[in-house]
């Protein structure tokens, strides 16, 4: 038989490498960024076009490399990080493994102008589908300027497979949020579609938190800081309040290194134990700085996964840390670690042995003549009579209305189970009911058939709602749309949102957090995406949950508005309002 086993072509062993190198634009956005701190950058700048679907260029003003670095970056395993085996269990680098550029440039058309501060004339690079086209020398700035163009454009399974671009570029601002909250000292900016995103100045990492997250966030914070021998850590949690119900705001960092541990995740969670509702995630943003030789960074090709030498230690130290922060801010009951010099100086003030003062004890003075069993008998004569007159007064009072079990005008036989659904026997069906998904389609329902006539109600009080800098551009793209809809809502100065007029049904309480589920989509296209997304937070925001409907006499109504509609199985998202009971099913088992 002849050899069947070949040597692939650099180019197609490249293709394959990319597959867990780069699986989507923020892949690439990581690995360059990340290139952009190693090279010592005070200033990188993120451009990207679809998504990164299309274009993904950083531009920094590092240290750039010369004519044979710059070609000899694009081969595999090929690292100015590492030179021996010891340096990888010592890695103070963002990459090391060498493998990023050569399969970021086998899926997609790259072009590379890069510049040493002491060179006269840069080079330029371009590499198509992992095949070297030219190089030749250029005038650009000192630094580096990365283009990679038309992602995955000779691998159409897998550019098939990218998500829509609010997907795609969620994650990309997930990349560049996890680098920039990394680097405080360096300067950020980030545009898509020629749009500003984000501008980032230097400072400290609260004011990086503020600028990236908002406002709104600062208050909540409570500054995190345990300095031991060999670990560091240092950050920000932010009070109960700042919870939420979905993932998002939960930040690790190791020696400038973002990374994800569902271990050091648990040990926040118990810092917070009985402070939050069942489901709440706390915010967090915590750094931790050891030495490089206690981690291992070298798991797997992102670098997200990372062994510790001591992760019990540093589970203990997160969460006694935590638990010490939260109580020296008075959020959580804790040891007096931090005692107010203004309790001492009240207790001074009270008398004690101590300041020689004579205290007189409280004199008790008893009526011995008093005899409680003796009264006017006028007084028992009246207080008769007023008890008669009450009790003829409630016989003739009419019933109560609320009625829990019995409705003549009802002619069908209704239950409330213990888990929040009803019975129901219509003709010889026994159907389930889940009343909240019907009180939902009746709110729909009325919602559209209201629409003409939207009023609007002026709040006595102006709102401010701080945005960060995604926000202010969703609401540029929205804000066109919200006159019609009943808001009156107006940038005041910088990133202040003022609120001035809602739709009447919009309570005061609610109106912040409907607004932030209208900023949680990233990019509304057109005008009908943007009111489909709005109807259903406006009808979920006025929907009640099956278990508010207690009393017998409110599920009957919505049942008889319910039955108006058609009595429809399904919802238009495809979930079942009701369930027929299979009681011939029950009786068999019998």
């Amino acid at each position: 038989m002849s050899d069947i086993i070949q040597l692939l072509p650099d180019h197609v062993a490249n293709q394959i490498a990319a597959g867990e190198v780069v699986q989507r634009p923020a892949s690439i956005v990581k690995e360059l960024l990340e290139n952009a701190i190693d090279a010592g950058a005070s200033k990188i700048e993120l451009i990207v076009r679809d998504a990164g679907k299309n274009l993904i260029q950083v531009v920094d003003d590092g240290k750039g490399m010369s004519d044979t670095d710059a070609r000899m970056a694009f081969e595999r395993h090929a690292t100015s990080k590492i030179r021996g085996t010891e340096d990888i269990f010592k890695i103070a680098t963002k990459g090391f493994r060498g493998e990023a550029l050569a399969s970021i440039a086998a899926v997609s058309h790259v072009e590379l102008k890069t510049k040493q501060t002491d060179a006269v004339l840069g080079t330029n690079i371009t590499i198509e589908g992992g095949i070297f086209q030219f190089q030749e020398p250029t005038q650009t700035t000192e630094g580096s300027n990365f283009l990679v163009k038309n992602l995955f454009y000779n691998v159409p399974a897998r550019r098939k497979f990218l998500k829509n671009n609010n997907i795609e570029f969620k994650h990309v601002i997930d990349e560049f949020q996890r680098i920039a909250l990394a680097h405080e000292g360096v300067e950020f900016s980030l545009f898509h579609d020629d749009e500003p995103i984000f501008r980032l100045r230097k400072g400290t990492q609260m004011q990086r938190i503020v600028d990236i997250f908002g406002r709104k966030l600062q208050p909540q914070l409570v500054p995190i800081k345990e300095d031991i021998i060999w670990c560091k850590l240092h950050g920000f949690a932010a009070k109960p309040e700042g919870a939420k119900k979905t993932r998002g705001e939960q930040f690790l960092f190791v020696n400038g290194r973002f990374f994800r541990s569902p271990y050091f995740n648990k040990a926040v969670q118990e810092a917070f134990e009985g402070l939050l509702l069942p489901g709440y995630i706390p915010t967090f943003f915590l750094y931790l700085d050891l030495s490089p030789e206690k981690i291992d960074v070298n798991i797997h090709p992102q670098k997200t996964e990372i062994k510790f030498e001591d992760e019990h230690l540093i589970f203990a130290l997160i969460r006694s840390t935590i638990k010490r922060a939260l109580g020296i801010y008075n959020v959580a009951p804790s040891l007096d670690f931090e005692r107010d010099p203004k309790i001492d100086d009240m207790m001074q003030s009270y008398p004690s042995k101590s300041n020689n003062v004579n205290i007189k004890m409280p004199e008790i003075t008893v009526d011995r003549d008093y005899n409680p069993f003796v009264e006017e008998r006028g007084v028992i004569k009246r207080e008769i009579q007023n008890i008669t007159d009450m009790y003829h007064q409630n016989i003739a009072a009419e019933p109560s209305k609320i009625n829990l079990f019995e409705d003549e005008d009802f002619d069908e036989d209704l239950m409330r189970l213990p888990n929040g659904y009803w019975l129901l026997n219509k003709g010889d069906r026994t159907l389930m009911l889940d009343l909240g998904r019907m009180h939902q389609l009746l709110v729909s329902e009325n919602n559209k058939t209201s629409k003409k006539g939207i009023v609007s109600n002026s709040l006595l009080f102006s709102l401010e709602y701080h945005m960060n800098e995604i926000e202010k551009n969703k609401f540029k793209s929205i804000k066109n749309y919200l006159p019609e809809l009943g808001f009156d809502m107006k940038i005041a100065h910088e990133n202040v949102l003022r609120i001035d007029t809602v739709p009447e049904g919009l309570k005061e309480s609610q109106i912040i957090k409907f607004i932030e589920n209208l900023f949680h989509i990233l990019e509304y296209k057109t005008e009908s995406e943007f009111m489909e997304y709005y109807n259903n937070q406006w009808n979920k925001l006025h929907s009640k949950s099956r278990f508010d409907f207690i009393y017998k006499a409110d599920a009957e109504q919505v049942i008889k508005d319910f039955t108006s509609l058609g009595f429809p199985e399904f919802l238009p998202n495809g979930k079942r309002c009701f369930y027929e009971v299979p009681f011939n099913d029950f009786i068999n088992k019998f």
